[in-house]
């Protein structure tokens, strides 16, 4: 189980990270992450929807995936927002794979620049209209 400041609990961070945040696919897995000001340890959500499964299997991949990020969480820049999302083929997935599934994302997310908007928050961003 991830300690309580280890997670992205709200409702609100989670679409924070969401709309704010890049996006890294490492199959069966998709990383959404939000570089933050705080200096506080990276933290960590789950997204696991109803077609991954049925709950038994639902709760399974999320409980893995808990465990599996707990000792890699550490790895990831101090006040990163991380929000796992699992795709269906995680119902299928071994924790083997899950966990190099989320070394894959983990690593993309380190070695990401941030985006446009940190890099230069005097610039405008453009509307997707």
């Amino acid at each position: 189980m991830l300690p309580a400041r280890s997670r992205v609990a709200s409702r609100a961070e989670h679409a924070q990270v969401g709309r704010g945040g890049r996006r890294f696919s490492c199959h069966p897995l998709v990383v959404h992450a939000l570089r933050t000001d705080d200096s506080g340890p990276a933290r960590a959500g789950f997204v696991v929807s109803r077609k991954v499964g049925a709950a038994v299997t639902r709760n399974r991949v999320r409980r893995r995936l808990r465990e599996q990020t707990r000792s890699r969480l550490a790895s990831v820049p101090a006040g990163t927002l991380l929000v796992i999302r699992a795709l269906p083929a995680a119902a299928e997935a071994s924790s083997a794979e899950l966990g190099l599934a989320l070394d894959r994302g983990f690593a993309a997310v380190r070695s990401a620049r941030p985006g446009p908007d940190r890099a230069d928050p005097g610039r405008p961003r453009r509307s997707r209209g």
